[in-house]
């Protein structure tokens, strides 16, 4: 989709023309984020032995997230075209770190992508497909994997609250 046809369907289903620049300034935003030919890759439950630091608190699911959608510390796995991806996140000092793995390993050419709506860090994983990155401003995260020869494959965008 081109962002003239976007902004277009912005016009009718407001019934406004022009849209107001607010509107289009953040539909452009929301486009740009995007990826384009990618895979999505969806949540899979994890078990969780009871007790365990990170099991669901009441009113979550297994996938870590809460029913409003605010993902809580603990691991998600995402799982699209043959590749499981498994993220951590946390928030200390104010900053956000998520750490995962791509799983089977990606190769040595793969790149993983952690998208933030504001930043993106790029990282190759280790042999065993483990990969981190710190300093991130807390708020809405994603994960892309670059593999050469495959279209990428990203997880939905998930909130973590400091």
């Amino acid at each position: 989709m081109r962002e003239e046809y976007l902004l277009a369907a912005l016009r009718m289903g407001a019934g406004a023309d022009p849209v107001p620049e607010g509107v289009s300034a953040a539909a452009r935003a929301v486009f740009g984020l995007r990826v384009p030919g990618g895979v999505p890759a969806g949540p899979v439950d994890l078990p969780v032995p009871p007790g365990a630091r990170s099991s669901p608190a009441a009113g979550t699911t297994q996938t870590g997230t809460t029913q409003t959608g605010a993902a809580q510390a603990g691991v998600r796995r995402f799982s699209a075209d043959g590749l499981v991806i498994d993220v951590e996140t946390a928030v200390a000092g104010g900053r956000m770190e998520v750490a995962g793995q791509v799983s089977p390993a990606p190769g040595p050419d793969a790149r993983i992508e952690v998208r933030t709506p504001h930043i993106s860090k790029v990282r190759v994983p280790s042999g065993s497909g483990h990969f981190a990155v710190a300093g991130l401003p807390p708020g809405w995260v994603s994960v892309v994997c670059h593999r050469p020869g495959h279209p990428p494959v990203f997880t939905r965008w998930v909130h973590v609250h400091p």
